[in-house]
């Protein structure tokens, strides 16, 4: 059986991963992956705090499968709104949304 220590460590690199790309990135595109790995490092603690502490229980899959649906509703919203901006200046980079401004 694996050790509940080696998800917690997939989770916090993946989680740490994420956090590095939203601030270093400077396409929307890229910033949109990095939300979304830190959104999946903690799904991966949901499931495994639910299987180590409460092996009888769903709930921390419950709450996993929610953060999935909510996640994927804020891509294709995100998506919709990189799409729009891509239509209005021609780039999706960080730097130029300036120009939205009024």
């Amino acid at each position: 059986m694996i050790h509940m220590e080696y998800y917690l460590i997939v989770s916090a690199i993946m989680f740490f991963a994420g956090i590095y790309g939203f601030f270093t990135r400077r396409n929307t595109l890229a910033i949109l992956i990095s939300i979304e790995l830190i959104l999946n490092a903690t799904d991966i603690n949901f499931a495994v705090f639910n299987r180590f502490l409460f092996p009888g229980s769903l709930e921390g899959y419950f709450f996993a499968l929610f953060s999935i649906a909510i996640s994927a509703a804020e891509t294709a919203i995100a998506i919709a709104i990189m799409i729009n901006i891509y239509r209005n200046i021609r780039s999706i980079q960080v730097n130029k949304l300036d120009e939205l401004k009024w």
